[in-house]
């Protein structure tokens, strides 16, 4: 079941709300939530600057484990505070933060008798992956193969680097691979107006509330 636009905005305010408290070393638990805010959905934090649109955290829980509202505030927490690619956002910072939150579908895993076929399962900007091969794990959301523009082909190599593998690890060895779609909610500024994104380009931002 998808999110409407104001279940959406309701995810991106609450996530805000975390992390104001957290940051103020108070606790916050969300309450009076929507009743798909009960399922157990995968989630990402996705954080940016507002001033050049740069990354500034990205943590997610991509398997439906946990209850949505749970798993909002355990994501929220550890992109701010716990990406091990970024310094800690401080509380006066993320005044200047724009919010990101991608509600993910549940994982399909896309079964294949040729690696290739890899490429007639999967679509730009649909489809985000996740690769796992013994201890290896890797995850790319739906909208990053669209802003950077690759093929499928780079799609795949590009999501076996980040699980720390050869880039043509995908057609060499018996990986597995799961698909799943992901609806986007950002701010336009922070604490602003909220948009899905339905594109995944960073401008074709038009469902506002």
């Amino acid at each position: 079941m998808k999110l409407s636009l104001e279940e959406g905005t309701f995810a991106v305010h609450e996530t805000r709300q975390i992390l104001k408290n957290y940051l103020n070393g108070t606790d916050y638990s969300i309450s009076n939530a929507p009743k798909i805010f009960s399922e157990t959905r995968g989630v990402f934090i996705s954080l940016y600057t507002q001033s050049d649109n740069n990354l500034r955290g990205c943590i997610g829980i991509p398997e439906p484990v946990m209850p949505l509202k749970d798993a909002l505030k355990e994501a929220a927490i550890s992109a701010a505070v716990h990406d091990p690619r970024f310094t800690p956002i401080t509380r006066d910072e993320l005044k200047k933060i724009d919010i990101e939150v991608s509600i993910l579908t549940h994982p399909q895993l896309l079964d294949v008798e040729n690696p290739m076929d890899y490429i007639k399962k999967m679509s730009i900007g649909k489809h985000g992956l996740i690769i796992e091969f013994g201890t290896y794990r890797g995850l790319l959301l739906p909208q990053i193969a669209k802003e950077y523009n690759w093929s499928k082909k780079q799609y795949l190599s590009n999501l076996c680097t980040k699980a720390g593998m050869h880039p043509t690890a995908w057609l060499e060895y018996d990986v597995n691979i799961y698909s799943f779609e992901a609806q986007v909610f950002r701010e336009l500024k922070p604490e602003g107006m909220v948009t899905e994104r339905l594109d995944f380009r960073g401008c074709g931002l038009d469902k506002k509330l």
